[in-house]
């Protein structure tokens, strides 16, 4: 379970690298998708941290 904390971030800045890089996608939708990342990202770290350390 503590992979999940380790392996989140990695995935976030993956994802900001990528949504920063593509080209179909506008300024204000970079910045949504981004926001949703974090919010989306966050989520899993904050329950196993606060929800006792079980995800099951």
């Amino acid at each position: 379970m503590l992979i999940s904390i380790f392996l989140h971030p990695l995935a976030f800045v993956l994802a900001l690298i990528n949504i920063m890089g593509r080209d179909d996608l506008t300024g204000g939708q970079k910045v949504l998708w981004a926001i949703v990342c974090i919010l989306w990202g966050i989520g899993p770290i904050l329950y196993f941290l606060v929800g006792g350390g079980e995800l099951w």
